[in-house]
């Protein structure tokens, strides 16, 4: 079969289906095991057994396995058990365990994403229009084709109107190419001049159609090109290559000072093997080197948080720029409000009558929603249950509904009066054009906005006709206008010139979504965060500022503008009025781009919203581009970081809460870890300078780094978001995690766990002949437990009693699992004999507690000294 070439009627039989009620449920499931799910084929995963092995590949990790070579080699031409080597073995072991469980743990929630974000794809199936994931596509499926859709498959068009396709992916043409189901192609045809065919990936920008699916997955020209390509390259986030530069830079820093002391160690005949394993393992502890993994599990688990909360966010790095939202433009319908637009009032220019919708309304006004109807593409769908579906654009499903409540079913209007040609609703027209045949005469209808439509009126009282528009709009009501003409003959390619002018006035249908009652308080948290939220609508003006002002997005003092004010302003002058513009009317989706850079020439990080072919260029301009997931098209989800599956705007807000809690969490895990590994290396250094003896062994760092570096850290990215995130102004653009003197503060936390080590270093008799056993104990006991009380001062910047100890369970079992941990070597004699430690007395272990807890008020102080400057 050549799809392109033979004729439709050979390629369905081949293909086995009815173009009209296309393949049964059953077949359907026979094909897809017979072809396959409709995807093309990913990279191979990795096994466990690889992720293991890759985890010795950090040039830190295969240091410590040389030196445990080493060192196993000298125990045993010393005749001495090799307990040392063998430690570190296994410290090594779990420590790469650790890292396949977190690189796993990631995976799976950008796996649990990628099924959420799977596309969908309209197919008749049965003899019924549904939506299925395009996965289960399968060839001889029947898939409808609108404006904005991504075809999911390669397809052979069985019908079209005025359809082009943007094949720049596959051709490189940058110019969309003209569809028609009716044309011949040749069998040696290229690409790009198989004019009935749609592709995979190829996003229709223009017009409907209806095509056979002919082939799927790897067998579609998307399949063959992702065939040739062997390797993708995966890329890091932004904030991970800051953290592992951050690591290199410290890693520089801790190896020099392990240099250091380990010429300290030789001058003063310290056994070369004691200093070199000290001197690595020191090395290893300093060096967060599973930060960039932590920080990537903690960005999975919080994308998946966001899930819940009907946010899917596509690429990780969005994350981090979620946080830092200051402006958020959004669209109105759906987004503002409920997406369900409701036809309340209706004018018949006629009788020169406005009535409220009823369900017997006059013979004037049920003609005015007859016509109305029939040029629209929205559907209604009552369920056995009452429940009513809409499919399609939400003001042509009011007018469906308004029409099917007078006893004027869509269906039976489709098939009385029979559609013969269209113009498909155009954001810069404004407009959307049907030829239907009624009563022996071919009709054209139009409806769209009453502006656009009063200059191509020819016959009605239009100034009459306008002082209603402005009375409902004043109402917060959305007004279409409909007009009409007879004409002679149906052109073939019929265009506005032809269609759209001399038309006669019918009347007007005015409709109203209500806003979400969860609005309100979603744009008043906004205001509380220092978020400014922007209205874009292609509605009237005086629609769009009643619905801002019910909301709070409009106060005293802010501008409402609409599209032509917006054109004829110099950029120099919306620069100067942007910040008083919360309103935009009557806007094209192009016209969103401007408004997006005029935002980032102010210096703010701008969340914008939109569902439209024409809005993918805004989206991928904003900072974060939230598409809509319901009435949202298959080219604005792929253009946005975000999609909203609730098309939602309480969906942004909470959004940005999340973000500004990842963000805070990660800022709590590298803050957890530099500090606690700066006081491991100061200790160390500074014990070498005075006393000339290591208060660690090789052992007792790699055990510390084991059992603090790793549960306690991941649990604190998991910690809730804290209740006051919302009440903080956001983030600037260029701000680090170190931002406002964290790196200071750092720095003097890790040198007080260093002090109070040495303390109990000194305590515990370190630094005199026979007492150094005790002095190490002492020490490896403070270094840890003081790092778990520093894992609880971390929780949060505002005092520990204001958040509770319990407020994250997952961080109170790893410090528990931790500090197990730590008990089995202090306590249990074969272990503590391994570790070279010893028995403390009483008073001693009760030196060391209080010890261990003492950054506790410490850093209580300096909190509540914090927040009563701020």
């Amino acid at each position: 079969m050549i799809a392109h070439h033979d004729q439709l009627q050979d390629v369905l039989k081949e293909l086995g289906t009815d173009p009209k009620t296309g393949l049964s449920a059953s077949e359907a499931t026979s094909r897809l095991a017979k072809y396959g799910p409709n995807k093309l084929k990913e990279k191979k995963k990795k096994t466990n057994l690889q992720r293991f092995i890759e985890q010795f590949k950090d040039t830190m990790i295969l240091i410590l396995l040389a030196a445990a070579a080493v060192s196993f080699g000298v125990s045993i031409s010393e005749g001495h058990a090799p307990y040392e080597s063998l430690l570190i073995l296994a410290i090594v072991i779990v420590n790469a365990i650790i890292g396949v469980m977190q690189e796993n743990k990631a995976e799976k929630a950008l796996d649990a994403l990628k099924n959420l974000t799977a596309p969908k794809s309209r197919v008749v199936r049965d003899g019924k229009e549904m939506v299925i994931d395009a996965v289960s596509l399968v060839p001889g499926d029947i898939i409808v084709l609108d404006a904005g859709d991504m075809p999911p498959a390669d397809a052979r068009l069985i019908e079209s109107a005025n359809m082009r396709s943007d094949e720049s992916a596959l051709t490189g043409e940058s110019v969309a190419a003209e569809k028609n189901a009716n044309a011949h192609v040749v069998p040696d045809a290229a690409l790009g001049d198989r004019f009935n065919m749609v592709y995979s990936g190829c996003s229709i920008s223009y017009g409907r159609g209806r095509a056979v699916v002919t082939g799927t997955g790897m067998e579609t020209e998307m399949g063959k090109i992702a065939s040739l390509l062997s390797e993708e390259n995966e890329l890091d986030t932004p904030l991970q290559q800051k953290l592992a530069q951050l690591g290199k830079s410290l890693g520089i820093m801790a190896l020099i000072a392990c240099a250091v002391i380990f010429v300290i160690g030789i001058i003063d005949d310290i056994p070369v093997l004691e200093m070199f394993m000290t001197s690595v393992s020191l090395a290893v502890s300093a060096i967060p080197e599973g930060l960039p993994a932590i920080v990537t599990v903690v960005l999975a688990i919080g994308v998946q948080r966001m899930v819940k909360r009907n946010a899917i966010v596509r690429r990780l790095p969005a994350v981090e720029t979620l946080g830092s939202a200051s402006v958020i433009c959004s669209d109105k319908t759906g987004t503002l409000t409920q997406n369900r637009m409701t036809l309340t009032k209706a004018y018949a220019a006629s009788v020169d009558a406005l009535e409220n919708i009823t369900t017997s309304n006059s013979e004037a006004v049920r003609a005015l929603l007859q016509y109305s109807s029939l040029c629209c593409d929205g559907k209604i769908e009552i369920g056995s249950d009452g429940t009513e579906h809409h499919i399609g654009d939400p003001t042509e499903t009011a007018i469906v509904l308004a029409a099917h409540r007078n006893g004027l079913t869509q269906k039976i209007l489709n098939e009385k009066y029979p559609r013969l040609s269209e113009l498909p609703f155009d954001s810069e027209r404004k407009l959307m054009t049907t030829v239907n045949s009624i009563d022996g005469k071919n009709i054209v209808i139009v409806k769209g906005a009453f502006d656009v439509l009063a200059e191509r009126v020819v016959s009605g009282d239009v100034e009459k006709a306008r002082k209603v528009v402005d009375a409902l709009s004043s109402d917060a009501l959305r007004v279409l206008g409909v007009a009409y003409k007879v004409i002679d003959t149906v052109p073939e390619q019929p265009t506005s010139d032809e269609l759209e002018n001399g038309l006669t006035f019918m009347g007007l249908v005015g409709m109203i979504d209500p806003p979400r009652p969860e609005v309100r308080d979603a744009v008043s948290l906004c205001k509380k965060a220092g978020i400014k939220v922007v209205m874009i609508t292609g509605d009237h003006v005086a629609t769009a500022q009643a619905i801002a002002k019910d909301l709070g997005i409009m106060a005293a003092g802010d501008e409402a503008v609409t599209g032509k004010e917006l054109a004829a302003m110099s950029n120099a002058e919306l620069d100067k009025r942007v910040r008083h513009i919360s309103v935009y009317a009557r806007v094209s989706p192009t016209d969103k781009i401007r408004i997006v850079k005029a935002w980032q020439e102010q210096g703010e990080v701008v969340a914008m919203t939109g569902d439209g072919v024409n809005d993918a260029p805004a989206l991928k301009a904003a900072d974060i581009g939230c598409a809509m997931g319901i009435t949202g098209t298959d080219v604005a989800k792929g253009a946005a970081a975000m999609t909203l599956t609730d098309d939602n705007f309480s969906t942004i807000v909470h959004a940005v809460r999340e973000g500004r809690g990842i963000f805070d969490n990660i800022k709590k895990v590298v803050s957890y870890l530099l500090s606690c590994n700066i006081g491991e290396v100061l200790t160390v250094f500074f014990a070498m300078l005075i006393w000339r003896q290591t208060p660690l062994l090789s052992m007792q760092l790699l055990w510390i780094n084991l059992i603090t570096d790793s549960l306690p850290a991941i649990s604190l990215g998991v910690e809730p978001v804290e209740k006051d995130v919302m009440d903080r102004k956001p983030k600037s653009r260029s701000e680090g995690i170190f931002a406002n003197g964290l790196g200071l503060q750092l720095a003097l936390q890790g040198t007080m766990l260093a002090i109070l080590t040495l303390i109990a270093f000194y305590l515990g008799g370190g630094g005199t002949e026979g007492g150094i056993a005790g002095g190490r104990t002492m020490a490896f006991m403070v270094l840890s437990m003081s790092q778990f009380v520093q894992s609880f001062n971390m929780k949060s910047a505002r005092s520990l009693f204001k958040v509770g100890v319990r407020s994250n369970p997952n961080h109170l079992l790893a410090v528990a699992v931790s500090a197990t941990l730590l008990a089995l070597v202090l306590f249990v004699p074969p272990l503590t004999r391994i570790f070279e430690l010893t028995a403390l007395t009483g008073g001693q272990y009760l030196m060391a507690v209080g010890l261990a807890l003492f950054p506790f008020p410490v850093l209580e102080i300096a909190k509540a000294f914090n927040l009563a400057r701020h």
